[in-house]
């Protein structure tokens, strides 16, 4: 089946990315760590899979809301709490949207895309991963976090032409909840059986549905097993194009389930009108799919800006804290009780995650949302209209840097925030880039991790202000 569209596609990166080298050099005395080259991404403590996959959905959803809303990951935080659902009320996006998580293998999300593509209803399919691994592992250093958001519909930017699958239960690495970081197998082996049996057969299987010779393909986004194993698949399945998943993976790392879609939204965005695109994901098989680019992909742009912005690390000790693999003793001030209720959640959660606050009748907007406006000469209480304040722009009015506050990554940035229209919250800051905020800096608000209860295995969702600008990598 053919005829359905892309019609956006977005991407988005955390701040922080380490030097592969850097942390080689650490572990040096060991032999571990591998030449460690290029960089990886690495989620700060209060990001996680759903936090990455809504941010890259936002600019795919601002105009309008979907029918249904898909989440993939491999590494989501909850196996038994609905991500997609979370991810709705994230985006303020109404409550009869279809959703539905998707996991399994690193191939869930382009397995969801080819669902979506080959039927019917605008579908939005969100991944993000943060995938742990232990430290010194070539894993650890592969890996990379982030999300991508990939919308389809009847009409759009890229047109879908053809596409194969093939199921195989080929185990080259795993987790279980048993051994929650990937047990790998020998290398060689994956290298030769994943490229010759799996991966080539399957694109030459869609090129063959879609009616066009594997030469014809300008542009490729396909999932590599392995580092280094482009050049095999593309002479084993006659494709010439460049792949974007390898210089993906050099810059931020292996994304999982989000691998081959971001890589997907490098390519709308360089392809022209006419050129043929190819996304492949590997996982328990290939899935393939042919795409014809017919405009400019909204959206797409993002993705590439993603790579361009951020700050690189060079501290191994810092990116073994954030990727939990060292446990620090932060001292009394860490031993806090951080229990949600259910019932406060059911009664305020949506407008909490949402961030929705209220516009009283004289124009005045306040958060959190209450039945009495906190306006001067308010009489009683009074109707109140809904505003996202995730989407308003906002300036710092006041801000500290404290130490002595708990956090993870300090130091602990907050500051009172003023938003166009009038409200005023005290919010946490993040993203801080070396020389820090100022008053008066523009603001982005960033979904984060509010609070983890560690005792009960549950966490909470709120919004976070950021720089408005990220900084470039090359400065």
């Amino acid at each position: 089946m053919s005829g359905r569209f892309i019609s956006g596609a977005s991407g988005y990166l955390p701040l922080l990315r380490l030097d592969r080298a850097a942390a080689a050099k650490a572990l040096r005395f060991s032999g571990l760590g591998g030449r460690g080259a290029g960089t990886r991404a690495v989620a700060g403590w209060d990001e996680d899979a759903l936090t990455l996959a809504v941010e890259a959905s936002r600019a795919l959803v601002s105009e309008s809301a979907p029918a249904k809303f898909i989440f993939a990951s491999t590494s989501a935080p909850f196996f038994e709490r609905s991500q997609a659902t979370l991810a709705i009320e994230a985006l303020a996006l109404p409550v009869a949207t279809r959703s539905n998580d998707v996991a399994g293998s690193r191939r869930c999300a382009v397995a969801a895309l080819l669902d979506a593509v080959q039927g019917s209803g605008d579908t939005v399919i969100a991944a993000g991963e943060k995938r742990p691994a232990r430290a010194g592992s070539a894993q650890h250093f592969r890996f990379g976090d982030g999300g991508v958001a990939v919308r389809v519909g009847d009409v759009g930017a890229a047109r879908f032409i053809g596409s194969a699958s093939l199921s195989r239960d080929l185990v080259d690495t795993y987790a279980s909840r048993e051994h929650p970081t990937p047990y790998v197998y020998e290398e060689r082996f994956v290298r030769e059986v994943s490229a010759r049996d799996v991966i080539a057969p399957t694109i030459r299987a869609a090129c063959a549905d879609a009616g066009i010779d594997p030469s014809a393909i300008t542009h490729a986004a396909v999932h590599e097993p392995l580092p280094n194993l482009w050049r095999d698949i593309a002479k084993l399945s006659g494709v010439t194009a460049p792949n974007y998943a390898t210089d993906l993976e050099a810059k931020a790392g292996d994304l999982g389930a989000a691998h081959a879609l971001y890589a997907f939204a490098l390519a709308l965005d360089a392809a022209k009108a006419g050129d043929i695109i190819l996304l492949a994901s590997f996982g328990s098989g290939c899935d393939a799919l042919l795409f014809e680019a017919t405009g400019d992909t909204p959206g797409s742009s993002v993705a590439s800006a993603m790579l361009a912005t951020g700050i690189v690390t060079t501290d191994y000790v810092r990116f073994l804290s954030l990727t939990g693999e060292i446990a620090l003793d932060w001292g009394v001030r860490s031993e806090f009780e951080q229990k949600a209720q259910g019932t406060v959640l059911e009664r305020h959660g949506r407008n909490t995650i949402g961030f929705i606050g209220g516009r009283d009748s004289a124009g005045n907007v306040q958060f959190p949302k209450s039945r009495m406006p906190v306006r001067p000469g308010a009489t009683g209480p009074e109707p109140m209209a809904d505003i996202r304040l995730a989407d308003v722009a906002a300036n710092l009015v006041s801000v500290t840097a404290d130490r002595l506050n708990y956090t993870p990554d300090p130091p602990f940035w907050f500051g009172l925030v003023q938003f166009d229209g009038g409200a005023r919250v005290l919010m946490e800051l993040t993203d801080a880039d070396p020389k820090g905020f100022s008053v008066g800096d523009p603001l982005a608000m960033r979904l984060r991790i509010k609070g983890i209860d560690r005792k009960r295995g549950f966490r909470t969702y709120f919004w976070k202000a950021a720089p408005h600008v990220r900084p470039s990598l090359e400065n």
